[in-house]
């Protein structure tokens, strides 16, 4: 990642529109279905549930000003980490999972759907471990829990 083409900064009221615009569509490529919630609701969800429990950070293409990536995370878990299509591959989720694990408590975990086998790839080139999971989720899509541990 060139550290002079973007910038991590927290979520802003500026910054919503557009980041639901790229977890949509992020979403709906990895997964291969349309978003289960309307814009608003995932916006809403966004601005005002995500920020009570977790660091929201955003990624900005200084050129543009534009996001380009955004992740909820705790101490003690990635909630959210979605890289727009275009903008994959480059290093942008790997600058943000090393800043998770930088704010951890040395053990991070994370959910990613099964049919996502991308983000799995990912991660456990991260050093997460994947374990068995659940459909519990909105989509009632299988997903598995991945978990990392700064000791192993």
């Amino acid at each position: 990642m060139d550290f002079n083409a973007f910038e991590v900064v927290r979520l802003s009221a500026g910054h919503v529109a557009s980041v639901t615009s790229l977890w949509r569509e992020s979403m709906s490529a990895a997964l291969g279905i349309l978003p289960v919630n309307s814009f608003e609701s995932q916006s809403y969800y966004l601005q005002n549930i995500l920020p009570k429990d977790y660091e929201v950070w955003v990624v900005i293409e200084t050129m543009t000003s534009n996001p380009v990536a955004f992740m909820a995370n705790s101490e003690t878990e990635v909630s959210q980490l979605y890289v727009a299509p275009g903008y994959q591959r480059q290093g942008v989720g790997s600058h943000l999972i090393k800043k998770a694990k930088e704010r951890s408590k040395g053990i991070l975990s994370l959910r990613t759907f099964e049919v996502n086998q991308r983000a799995q790839v990912f991660y456990q080139a991260h050093g997460f471990i994947a374990h068995s999971g659940s459909s519990d989720n909105e989509e009632n899509l299988p997903d598995l829990q991945f978990v990392w541990n700064r000791s192993c």
